[in-house]
């Protein structure tokens, strides 16, 4: 299990593209393909992951299913942000499963009791990597709230540059090279 710190920027648009043109010009390198990533996270009835989150509770997690492009791939993903960092554990959910099925079942949670599919995230995300920093670029941000019947969809007209560390670096020292809060 290896631990990393992650940052979050939400930017407008001009912002983005004028920060990975700085990158670009100091040397910032592509580390994937641009892909469509889509998530379903799960969470109480309650939504106790997301407040907990909004509240900085450590330890908390978060739950989700995620799939790459329009594969039928799906990853079953339990992130926990602790004291020391934040860490992931993956495992790959059988082939039979469908769409459908990720948006209908519940789960039990050693931590959180029974949870549900409450929300769907999509966006496109480009990798790089600068001074040993992994960036993340996503752009077309779209978000579905499962909860309620119409299941209306949000597009958001801003974007999110992340940036993720190994836990021993300066807490300090993503925020002297990314002008923008978190």
């Amino acid at each position: 299990m290896s631990f990393r710190k992650e940052k979050k920027f939400r930017v407008t648009v001009s912002d983005f593209y004028k920060f990975q043109d700085q990158l670009y010009q100091q040397g910032m390198e592509t580390l994937f393909e641009p892909r469509l990533i889509t998530s379903v996270y799960f969470d109480t009835v309650g939504l106790n992951m997301f407040h907990d989150s909004e509240e900085g509770v450590l330890p908390r997690k978060k739950v989700r299913i995620r799939w790459y492009n329009d594969d039928q791939l799906f990853t079953f993903e339990n992130k926990t942000s602790s004291i020391e960092g934040r860490f992931k554990v993956t495992s790959k959910l059988e082939n039979s499963a469908s769409e459908n099925e990720i948006f209908t079942r519940n789960r039990l949670d050693a931590q959180y009791g029974h949870i549900q599919p409450t929300l769907k995230v999509s966006y496109n995300r480009s990798y790089y990597v600068f001074n040993k920093m992994r960036i993340t670029f996503d752009k077309d941000i779209c978000y579905q709230n499962l909860k309620y019947a119409d299941k209306r969809k949000y597009y958001d007209p801003e974007r999110v540059i992340e940036i993720k560390i190994p836990a021993n670096c300066p807490d300090d020292f993503v925020e002297t090279l990314i002008p923008f809060p978190t």
